[in-house]
């Protein structure tokens, strides 16, 4: 059964509030309304975690507790549409989450495209998606959210890049190495494959998409009919960091010596993985990728 009530623990979670702080507002505001299990445990529905995020938004940025708990639901609203600059990352981080819970696909596609009115969808992503989808992790694992939501987000992010990447398709004359990108055995996280994919096509470069659960000998056939080719993976869980040197070593055995390549490593491993070499690069976040991508282009 998805999600739908919540414990103050969750609401913590979901809202950076403490569990003390939201009770005393309860009691000195009647802030929320929660419904109460027959042991008296607050239980909290959808529309009272959506006001919730509304009512820390507006704390964060300044206003007393006591002007906002005496706003109704639409001067709420109205007082967040004054105090929005430039469309906030924290507020649309909020709305992002509202249509998580409610499983509200236009919602997702409306806040989208209303950010693209003045944003580049490389900032939304380095901005709201990347730490959305960090915080969707955290949440998941602590039990606050259904694997649903988390699957809902994910997948809506997903397809905004892959939309976002066939815009930018060419047919590209530039020399250059063929971009692979691949994840790894056991290795299912494709979100971040996915925009590094993206950027390499915004940047006119041939790539080839392989997916997940590729194995290194899988990789030798590409270069069976490829001079030049540039390998990009994303290490999010695999390989296990006992293995990571032993993975790249089998690289460079298995595929390194088949032929001119080089692995371009992403992902919160790639930090721990190794120093950049002549065939082999790390780049721990994605900004560090997308620079990288632009003095490539220069040299």
């Amino acid at each position: 059964m998805v999600k739908t009530h919540f414990g103050i623990k969750d609401l913590e979670n979901l809202s950076n509030v403490k569990a003390h702080t939201i009770r005393i507002w309860e009691k000195r505001y009647n802030l929320l309304e929660p419904d109460r299990t027959d042991t008296n445990i607050r239980k909290y529905d959808l529309q009272n975690l959506k006001k919730l995020l509304n009512v820390a938004y507006l704390y964060n940025a300044g206003y007393k507790i006591s002007k906002i708990a005496s706003l109704d639901s639409a001067q709420i609203q109205a007082l967040i549409k004054e105090n929005i600059n430039g469309l906030d990352s924290e507020y649309m981080l909020n709305v992002f989450k509202s249509a998580m819970f409610e499983f509200d696909g236009q919602l997702f596609d409306a806040t989208l495209k209303k950010l693209l009115e003045t944003k580049s969808f490389r900032e939304v992503f380095v901005k709201i998606f990347v730490p959305l989808l960090n915080e969707m992790g955290i949440l998941w694992h602590s039990g606050t959210i259904d694997p649903s939501h988390e699957h809902f987000i994910s997948e809506k992010i997903k397809h905004t890049i892959i939309s976002f990447s066939d815009k930018e398709k060419k047919i590209s004359t530039k020399p250059g190495p063929l971009f692979t990108l691949y994840l790894p055995y056991q290795e299912i996280h494709e979100i971040g494959l996915l925009y590094a994919n993206y950027e390499l096509i915004s940047a006119g470069y041939n790539t080839i998409f392989l997916g997940a659960n590729i194995p290194l000998e899988s990789l030798t056939h590409i270069l069976n009919s490829k001079q030049r080719v540039i390998f990009v993976t994303y290490f999010t869980i695999q390989p296990e960091n006992d293995n990571l040197k032993k993975y790249l070593s089998d690289f460079q055995t298995e595929v390194g010596s088949k032929g001119s390549c080089e692995l371009w490593v992403l992902g919160n491993k790639a930090e721990k993985s190794s120093k950049n070499t002549k065939n082999l690069k790390f780049f721990r976040d994605i900004t560090l990728f997308t620079d990288h991508i632009e003095k490539f282009q220069q040299s």
